[in-house]
Parts: C-alpha cells; structure tokens; sequence
C-alpha cells in the first residue's frame, strides 16, 4: 500500500478519504468520497454510521444498543445466537431449523419434533366389554419412546352407533406409533377409513 510521505499532492490526492460537504463531520450522515468526488457506500456523522453497500467484520462484534434488521440474519458458518427478543410475535416467512428449543430461563427443553400421517382402515368397535377397543400401529419417522405424542383421525367425529368414543396414541417402539380407540358407549360404534395426524415432541429437563 503506497504512503503519501513521497508523492505529491497532484498524484496521490485521488487516495484521501473525505466527506462529501467542505464543512467536515456534522450531526447528519454524510457520504464518504475519495478525492476525485467517487462516493463510497460509508457514510458518516458524529453519532452514527450507514452503509448501502455489504457490511462485512472479522472478529467478535457487540451491539449494546437496540437493534433492528431490516432483512435477514444468516450465519453463512458456524451458528447464529440470539439472546431474547422482546417482542410480542415472531414472523417466519420461510423455514427455521432449530437444534434445541427452550420457553423461559429454566423451562424444559424441546428437542426434537415428529409429524406424520397414516391411512386409518375402517374398523367397527365393540359394546363396552372387554373387547371394546380397536388397536393397531403405523410408523412415525424419529419417534422414540417417552416422546410425547399428540395427533387426532379425521373419521372419528363420523362414527355410527356411538357417541362416546375416545382416541389414545403412544410411542410403541422407536419410529413406531400405537394407537387405541376406545369404546365406552352400550352399543358398538364403525368409524370410517380415513387419516391420522400425528405430531411427537421429545424433552429434556
């Protein structure tokens, strides 16, 4: 990088960085030039400064104040931390992965979710007797015992005979779900084929 110290003016002055006014720096941003008027995509003031351009720093960095992004935050390597963010609703237009969740300073910690469906065959349940369940079991990628499970079948709310029909759906063995559906009405009860929707959640303490 050439110094100034055996140029002469005429030669190096396109070198000198300035800003664009003669008055120097002032309260209002200010467009940092060379000295041929070429502006850059810095500007300056006594309290702050902008970039139109890329924005790029080497090393730790800290914002003290307030934030805002106007666009995105990407972690082209490594991982992208962010401690809380205050504010009432978070917008996600597209996909976040996230490796562990956690709600509150000492809440459990979610870390991993499956979802699924599965074809459900119509299937008629007995009176309330000791045969007054129909089970079965699909696979579910990623499940594993003790996950908490969650899901509903679409064809329940549809059964003929009974009303008083109930759904249970468990963890039977890794990547596998087991389900029972319960009959505590006195007459029998056909729920019609249709489709399992089924989430796990898995925790730690």
């Amino acid at each position: 990088m050439p110094t100034l110290g055996t140029q002469t003016i005429s030669s190096s002055y396109a070198q000198l960085l300035k800003t664009f006014t003669t008055g120097g720096l002032s309260g209002a941003l200010q467009v940092v030039t060379d000295g041929d008027d070429t502006s850059s995509a810095l500007s300056l003031s006594t309290t702050g400064v902008s970039s139109t351009g890329s924005f790029s720093v080497d090393g730790a960095s800290i914002l003290s104040g307030a934030v805002t992004f106007g666009s995105n935050i990407t972690a082209s390597t490594g991982t992208a931390t962010l401690g809380t963010i205050a504010s009432t609703t978070i917008n996600n237009s597209g996909l976040a992965t996230v490796g562990t969740l956690q709600v509150g300073a000492s809440g459990p910690k979610l870390t991993v979710v499956s979802y699924g469906t599965a074809a459900f065959t119509s299937a008629t349940v007995a009176a309330h007797n000791g045969a007054d369940a129909t089970t079965g079991t699909f696979a579910l990628t990623g499940v594993a015992l003790n996950d908490i499970v969650i899901g509903s079948l679409n064809s329940i709310g549809s059964a003929a005979g009974t009303t008083n029909i109930g759904l249970s759906i468990y963890p039977n063995a890794t990547n596998v779900v087991e389900y029972s559906i319960q009959n505590q009405g006195a007459t029998a009860g056909t729920i019609p084929a249709g489709i399992f929707s089924v989430a796990a959640l898995r925790f730690t303490a």
